[in-house]
């Protein structure tokens, strides 16, 4: 697709350095009206850094920026706003405990005169919303909407101040299958209207589905522009990397679900084990009680009080078996990771670990081979003013291999501490300044590595306190990973399975749970759908589990009838 026409935005030359870090290398974009232009690059490639440069957030250190003509001032998000740019982040920026029509008109109506300026804020909301096909309940509080309204009221946000160049971040990281068709619905009704699109995502199928143009950043410099019409997801991802080796790898990663029949036939048909864990009719206390699972998941989005508990879930985990759990964040997937690595207990129901009762100690389950790969790897993952190798054994410490026998998790062995770290890097490829760099020195990618590290290579002493991992927690595991990243991940978990080990997947990326789930299971307000083989779940039918139509909750029957592989 084309749009011809003058640039309603011009990036001229930008550049920007932080210390030694040349984050944006004189980068030049233009985006026409009625244009989506997709913005590519892993982690750390600049896109960031260049949005927020075009927001107002930071100055530029050279070139300079034109919205419709004329310059924009640097370092003002004001002027940005003036100027008509908008930008909608990947997580909500609103105010759960306010309505709709208050959240749209903060911070940009006058505070006097309210009765008469919440009428014509009304009135402005419901002409947008009319305008552009985005239904709204004005009066609705947003704590009690979906992911999906949350969104759609960020856009309204947006056009209500009258973006006309609209800059959206991952949009669709958090949405089902329906939401994130009418999301597309949505911007195709604004591009027909002359609204200009910055999209960043990592979904490659989704950048040639929406977009005109594409963009591509790599470390900090523009490496490539091309027509989304005619371009391939190999193509996109080699130009995102760098070399032609991981075009192949890389495209796959992007579309995991695209062909998630291919995916299946990938896989070697291994038979699956024994039960390595077992949750029965589980409950948690709600979040508003326990106090334990707050509202708001790592990932910035949030839930109405008491929606992150588990109510009645029953489970089988399985030697051999990745066991995929999908679902929009927020619905009781930190509880389920919190129980399975004994960070809190159930209130009701039963979980046992091998036969024996589960402990809500998380000593006690790293002893008994179970690994945690962690939500959110800044908060809970590693301890960011630590040593990369006090990290490396942080979840050992009371091992014989690690603390000396008078003076158990007192005193560690360094030497050996530090030699158990110097494999964790080199077998998982960390990279950022060897066992003595402060883990919040290493990208997100090399944190992720780790912690993987951390989690699934043995203590070299074979010992009955730490054995090889019988089952891997992996909650969330690619989030905010940058593609390379995710792929290095994803096939840790795959050999881990391999090897004979249980893997519980909790994602809310439905196409890494696709492709990587043998079976599948959605949770949606604290209840779990019976859980079957991947490949007889569609998109559309996850999709509508997600949004807590049709799922069905689990039962042991289904649970027993759903141990199978894929063929």
């Amino acid at each position: 697709m084309t749009a011809p026409g003058a640039p309603v935005l011009r990036l001229c030359g930008i550049s920007k350095r932080f210390g030694p870090l040349l984050a944006n290398d004189d980068i030049s974009l233009d985006l026409q009206r009625g244009q989506v232009l997709a913005l590519l690059g892993e982690n750390g490639a600049g896109k960031s850094t260049l949005m927020a440069i075009l927001f107002g957030h930071y100055r530029a250190d050279a070139g300079h920026i034109e919205v419709f003509g004329r310059r924009l001032p640097p370092g003002q998000p004001r002027a940005a706003l003036a100027a008509g740019i908008g930008m909608v982040h990947q997580h909500c920026t609103l105010a759960d405990n306010l309505t709709v029509l208050d959240n749209l008109m903060l911070g940009s109506e006058p505070l006097w005169q309210p009765f008469s300026r919440h009428s014509r804020g009304r009135a402005k909301l419901l002409a947008v919303a009319r305008q552009f096909g985005l239904p709204v309940q004005p009066d609705a509080r947003v704590g009690s909407l979906s992911v999906g309204e949350r969104q759609r009221v960020e856009i309204l946000k947006a056009l209500y101040r009258g973006a006309r160049i609209l800059i959206l971040d991952e949009p669709t990281a958090m949405l089902t299958p329906q939401e994130s068709q009418a999301l597309f619905d949505t911007l195709a009704q604004m591009v027909a209207q002359g609204l200009a699109i910055i999209f960043i995502s990592h979904k490659l199928a989704e950048v040639l589905r929406v977009s005109h143009r594409v963009a591509v950043l790599r470390q900090g410099r523009l490496v490539a522009q091309m027509p989304a019409q005619g371009a391939t997801p190999g193509q996109l991802a080699q130009s995102m990397v760098g070399h032609a080796g991981a075009g192949a790898d890389l495209a796959h990663l992007a579309d995991l679900a695209d062909t998630v029949d291919a995916s299946a036939r990938r896989r070697p048909a291994l038979r699956v084990g024994a039960p390595v864990c077992t949750l029965r009719q589980v409950s948690t206390a709600p979040a508003g009680r326990a106090g334990r699972h707050g509202a708001a998941s790592a990932h910035g989005d949030s839930a109405p009080a008491g929606r992150g508990h588990l109510r009645q879930v029953s489970l089988t985990l399985l030697a051999g078996e990745i066991m995929a759990i999908a679902g929009v964040s927020g619905n009781g997937q930190r509880a389920l990771a919190d129980l399975l690595c004994g960070l809190c207990a159930a209130s009701a129901g039963q979980v046992t670990l091998r036969g024996v009762p589960l402990r809500a100690s998380p000593a006690w389950v790293v002893r008994q081979g179970v690994a945690r790969i962690p939500e959110d790897r800044h908060a809970v993952g590693l301890v960011g003013e630590l040593p990369v190798w006090e990290n490396a054994v942080s979840e050992r410490l009371r091992s014989r291999w690690f603390a000396h026998p008078w003076f158990l998790a007192s005193w560690v062995k360094r030497r050996t501490a530090h030699a158990h770290a110097r494999r964790v890097i080199d077998t998982f490829d960390v990279r950022g300044g060897g066992p003595d760099a402060p883990a919040r020195s290493l990208s997100g990618g090399n944190m992720q590595k780790l912690i993987l590290g951390r989690a699934l290579l043995p203590v070299p002493d074979g010992s009955a306190a730490a054995p090889a991992p019988g089952l891997i927690v992996a909650h969330q595991p690619c989030w905010g990973l940058d593609i390379g990243a995710v792929l290095f991940v994803q096939q840790q978990l795959l050999a881990a399975r391999d090897a004979g080990a249980a893997v519980l997947l909790i994602s809310d990326d439905l196409d890494e749970v696709l492709a990587l789930g043998d079976r599948v299971a959605v949770l949606h307000d604290g209840q779990l759908s019976a859980a079957r083989p991947a490949q007889d779940w569609t998109r559309e039918a996850i999709g509508l589990a997600m949004a807590g139509a049709g799922a069905g909750t689990s039962t042991a029957a289904t649970m027993q009838d759903g141990h199978q592989r894929r063929p």
